[in-house]
């Protein structure tokens, strides 16, 4: 017997005796009036229309995604075999519709918490439409049940039962999930051809599950709802009014005829065990409403079993299925549903901190959910940042991806021409005011210009990122786990040179591969080493004397080592540094140098890793040193790889903010363009292009001019990511024009020459050779060039217009002035409008060299094409090194040219676009992890310095308010 049972037995013998008479005469007779018996309702047949219904749906679910399967997880703690029984209905109907149903079946001596900690990982889960709790929980602990429907989410209840969704219901919002049982009532009504609007309603029960909710739905269907209980009076003259009525009491065959209006609808949601004796079980099932008699009163009646029962798994499996098309819906959706900020620009325009700080950013989930991103996919740094899981690539693995836009600049004066400022104009112009789906792919900030002359990289005035002391600062810590990485290995370098040269063969071996509890074995990581080495051998204690020797002894050439250590500041006395002077050193000392983090490779290795395990890979290619042989040693030889993927693991993840106009922004990776590649990460941009989807815009920054960042986006980054950019955004400004055209130097900190701020067409014209040679690199790649000339104040327009006229006769696809910098996105709406058009002419990408060229030619074929250069010229040292890495191997990498970027040539003091120079290849390093030779022209230094008067100056944290002073 069941418990519910038992329970309404304790009511019924509770109720008043004259609540179960009709009237006063309390026996029942068999009406005369009847020409024929109530039709059954078959909920059964209802059931199974409706199953195949949502089977064709889910076909068409699978037509919009491929692959997609809806899912549903069904959690049961313990074994109950009646729970079982529903279990396995539930599982077969779902399997003929299509959905992946799982039978989550829980311990018994599962705790609350565990439970809990259960449900929220289904939840989070992204394969997962739907979950239902069975009931009861056989536990062998209390288990809260209500705390427990309640931590399915809503938006997976498919059970109808989370508060939320029931409050949905009291109030009139159907949108939700319904309860099953209560909605397969509802159907089953609606399919029998009654009408619900106007009819009088009774509705026998109350319970959470079917009564009350039963009432709630009946009377948003318009009919006149009434609600009985064990309290209510001449409960049989209620029932006997109603046009419909639906019993859920719990009472078997509690509801006589005499109970019933004639030619009412009878919705019996009961289930009971009855004695009798002529059945070979002795039991069989009824209903709370006596079926013969109902069957000669009613009009229409559901039979129990095969009633309300199979409508109540069929509605499970429409919620369900509805659950999956939300989750299509929103996958394929076109635009998003984004909430932009709103700017009021002034006049004059105040400083950058200023208006960034008369902003108030939307909380970052917000964000994350508007454009697409599940809460599982979110990590949140509070509420203004987050970081993004990678699987939300796999997630959208088959939606299509948007445009790929890159926005590169001239050569530049030392005050830089507002690329970044730019690329965030065009994108609060795309998304905020064409309302086209748009993502900001921008590089993460290096401490070291924030602190030194050029301020920060958030873009600018009324086109930039915020939070911009965030953007600009530690933002979630990815350059401090390059940093610590990078630090790490230099460290490991350092001490297997002292190790080896302290020690002899065995006694090195043993160290290596200690004996731990009396066990001696290698480590994954060694095995590797073994492996490279040729030895197949697994016990440690097997190898001969000449094979411990090979494997413990990396006998690294110092001359050879090329990793240094980095800090993420500008640090003028680590360019050349002695490390090893310690007395416990043993005189084993070397001179070396610090760089800035951003010149890390461990840097380029995030920004062109395309997964963890990609990332892993890179890591241990990594070439530190070369051994006194000429061979290659990596950081797998070190045995860090392992160590440096856990201090990168979160790092690898792009970070989440916003604009000023509340579009979305991804910012990861920093490396800087003149030392190395100079892009944002592979990963932001293909998490950006699947969130955008098929119609929308990804727009990344490639560092400095088209010459040094354009020219490694296409030839590195594009070649490794295999994305094929559809539009190249040329910056340029009429001040680098006029710089380039013979204009006095333009120094930071320095008033401007006032050839800069009045009107000169003659420089001007002077100047233009050096944007045709940029124009004519974007279009060498086969992309449309859109020229966007990016206002300043002093500009004239004669000005604009002689360098719109330039660039559209040296083939540029479009050249407009924007105002991004003092409107925003509503001064970038032309340059919006020529990247939309651009996009669409058609992808002609291609790449400017097969890898298969000798390295030096790939080099001259960089300088002639992308500066304008005769040839290059290799140093006695570099062209060694070129014949050193060639046959190590190395010689189908692509290059990176490490050149200056205050000029087309390698002189950083030659403006202009010189033609048939020879470039001077000063020295050649590899970058194994991130597959690229270096090629450094002339003097590049990898640590910068800090000015006599830099920007630390004038920061300072005002402790009252705790906002950051100064910083920009």
């Amino acid at each position: 017997m069941s418990a519910q049972y038992q329970r309404f037995l304790k009511v019924l013998e509770k109720w008043p005796a004259e609540k179960t008479k009709v009237g006063s005469g309390g026996e029942w007779t068999k009406p005369t009036d009847r020409m024929s018996e109530a039709k059954t309702i078959s909920g059964t047949a209802v059931a199974k229309e409706i199953r195949e219904e949502l089977r064709r749906e889910v076909l068409e679910l699978r037509k919009r995604v491929a692959n997609f399967v809806p899912g549903l997880r069904i959690v049961q703690v313990g074994g109950r075999e009646d729970s079982n029984v529903y279990i396995r209905m539930k599982v077969r109907a779902a399997t003929e519709i299509g959905i992946d149903a799982v039978h989550v079946q829980l311990p018994r001596s599962i705790t609350e918490m565990e439970l809990l900690d259960k449900i929220r990982e289904l939840n989070d889960d992204a394969k997962v439409h739907g979950i239902i709790v069975q009931m009861p929980l056989d536990a062998d602990t209390n288990i809260d049940s209500h705390l427990i429907t309640d931590a399915v989410s809503p938006e997976k209840d498919v059970d109808g039962l989370h508060t939320v969704n029931e409050g949905r219901v009291a109030i009139g919002d159907l949108s939700g999930f319904l309860p099953c049982t209560p909605w397969g009532c509802i159907e089953l009504i609606k399919r029998s051809g009654i009408e619900i609007a106007g009819a009088r309603a009774v509705v026998l029960g109350r319970s959470k599950i079917v009564g009350t909710p039963a009432a709630e739905l009946l009377k948003w269907a318009h009919a006149t709802v009434t609600v009985c209980h064990s309290k209510t009076r001449n409960l049989a003259e209620i029932t006997r009014q109603a046009d419909i009525l639906v019993v859920g009491i719990g009472v078997a065959e509690m509801v006589q005829g005499s109970w019933i209006k004639p030619g009412a609808v009878v919705i019996d949601c009961g289930i009971n065990v009855k004695p009798d004796p002529s059945k070979a079980s002795g039991t069989r099932l009824v209903g709370d409403v006596d079926y013969e008699q109902a069957k000669l009163v009613a009009g229409y009646l559901t039979p129990v079993p095969g009633g309300v029962g199979p409508m109540t798994v069929a509605m499970l499996m429409k919620n369900t299925v509805r659950s999956a098309t939300r989750a299509v819906d929103w996958q394929t959706r076109s635009n998003w549903n984004l909430t932009t900020l709103p700017i009021k620009p002034a006049k004059p325009v105040p400083s950058d901190i200023e208006i960034a700080r008369a902003q108030k950013p939307k909380d970052i989930a917000l964000l994350a959910k508007e454009i697409g991103l599940q809460a599982s996919e979110v990590s949140l740094y509070g509420n203004k940042k987050a970081k993004i899981s990678l699987n939300v690539l796999e997630r959208l693995a088959d939606r299509e991806s948007g445009s790929y836009v890159v926005v590169a600049g001239i050569t530049p004066t030392p005050l830089g021409e507002g690329k970044s400022t730019t690329l965030m104009g065009l994108v609060q112009a795309l998304g905020a005011h064409k309302k086209r789906n748009a993502i900001a792919a921008l590089r993460q900030p290096s401490q070291g210009p924030t602190f030194g002359i050029k301020g920060g990289a958030a873009g600018g005035g009324y086109a930039q990122v915020i939070p911009m002391e965030e953007f600009n600062l530690h933002l979630t810590g990815d350059i401090h786990a390059v940093s610590a990485a990078n630090n790490l290995l230099a460290a490991q370098l350092d001490t297997r040179i002292f190790h080896e040269c302290t020690q002899q063969d065995k006694a090195l071996y043993d160290r290596l591969v200690p004996k731990i509890k009396g066990q001696r074995k290698f480590s994954a990581i060694q095995l590797r080493r073994l492996k490279r080495l040729g030895i197949d051998k697994t016990n440690p204690d097997e190898l001969t004397e000449q094979e411990f020797g090979a494997f413990a002894r990396l006998n690294i050439d110092p001359d050879t080592i090329m990793w240094e250590r980095v800090v993420d500041i500008n640090d003028r006395y680590l360019r050349s540094i002695t490390v090893g002077q310690s007395p416990t050193e043993k005189g084993i000392s070397r001179q070396t140098r610090f760089s800035i983090s951003v010149a890390s490779e461990i840097m380029a290795v995030l920004a062109l890793s395309r997964c963890m395990e990609d990332m892993k890979q890179r890591l241990s290619e990594m070439v530190v040193a070369f051994d006194k042989e000429g061979k290659p040693v990596t950081a797998d030889d070190l045995g860090v790889t392992g160590a440096l993927t856990v201090l990168l693991k979160d790092a690898l993840e792009p970070n989440l903010m916003q604009s000023l106009e509340g579009t979305p922004v991804l910012v990861h990776a920093g490396p800087f363009a003149n030392i190395a590649h100079g892009c944002n990460s592979i990963v932001a941009d293909e998490i950006g292009l699947k969130l955008v989807g098929k119609n929308g815009f990804v727009c990344t920054e490639a560092g400095f001019g088209s010459d040094i960042g354009m020219e490694k986006f296409c030839n590195i980054k594009c070649r490794t990511s295999g994305r094929k950019p559809n539009a190249m955004v040329l910056v340029t400004t009429v001040r680098a024009i006029k710089m380039h055209g013979g204009g006095a130097p333009v120094t930071p900190g320095a008033p401007l020459n006032k050839q800069y701020t009045e009107e000169n067409l003659e420089l001007v014209e002077k100047g233009i050779p050096n944007l045709l040679q940029h124009i004519a690199n974007g279009r060498t790649f086969g992309m449309p060039v859109v020229v966007c000339i990016n206002a300043h104040v002093a500009d004239t327009k004669p000005e604009h217009e002689l360098l719109k006229k330039a660039a559209l006769k040296a083939g540029a696809f479009a050249a407009v002035v924007s105002t991004h910098w003092s409107d925003g996105g509503a001064g970038a709406l032309e340059l919006a409008e020529a990247v939309i058009k651009a996009c669409e002419a058609g992808n002609q990408f291609k790449l400017l060299y097969d890898l298969e060229l000798p390295l030096v030619d790939k080099m001259s074929k960089i300088a002639k094409t992308m500066y304008g250069a005769a040839k290059v010229e290799l140093s006695e040292e570099a062209q060694q090194k070129v014949e050193r890495l060639t046959a190590a191997g190395f010689g189908k990498l692509p290059i990176c040219m490490s050149k200056t970027s205050g000029s087309l040539t390698g002189d950083a003091r030659i403006k202009g676009a010189p033609k048939d120079f020879t470039l001077h290849i000063e020295d050649v390093y590899v970058s194994a992890g991130a597959g690229f030779v270096v090629a450094m022209c002339g003097e590049i230094t990898k640590m910068p310095g800090l000015s006599t008067r830099p920007c630390i100056y004038d920061i300072d944290l005002n402790t009252e308010t705790g906002q950051i002073e100064g910083l920009f």
